[in-house]
């Protein structure tokens, strides 16, 4: 598989799971009769911040997979970080969505998830400069 078409597979999961937590959110709205806000209501509380967070990391997750492929990345590093990226916020999600406090998901999550970043931020680089 070619490296645009890497980074557009990885895409394409993280808009179909992004669907899915926008889904989450209107079935809780719907069944709670809440139309704005979370009205202190806990489980819409954590509805909306599952969703909320994965629309803040998956953006640039998915730009930088995108310049990996503009710059000649490896298909493994491509597989690797995407991967890996994917199964954090799924972890994340999964975790938080079950529990307010702490939970292996969302812990897990969340290291897989800023790990995955931090790796990918450091490969660019190495590409950039070598």
């Amino acid at each position: 598989m070619a490296l645009f078409e890497i980074a557009t597979l990885f895409t394409a999961i993280n808009i179909l799971i992004l669907f899915v937590l926008t889904f989450l959110v209107i079935r809780q709205r719907r069944s709670q009769a809440i139309s704005i806000g979370h009205n202190d209501n806990e489980e819409m509380q954590r509805a909306i911040r599952v969703h909320g967070n994965f629309t803040e990391y998956a953006p640039l997750a998915m730009l930088g997979l995108f310049a990996m492929a503009a710059c000649g990345a490896s298909a493994y590093w491509m597989y690797g970080i995407g991967g890996a990226f994917t199964l954090g916020r799924l972890m994340h999600a999964f975790g938080y969505s079950k529990a307010t406090g702490k939970s292996i998901g969302r812990l897990y999550g969340t290291a897989i998830t800023v790990l995955s970043l931090l790796v990918m931020a450091l490969y660019l680089l190495f590409l950039v400069v070598t």
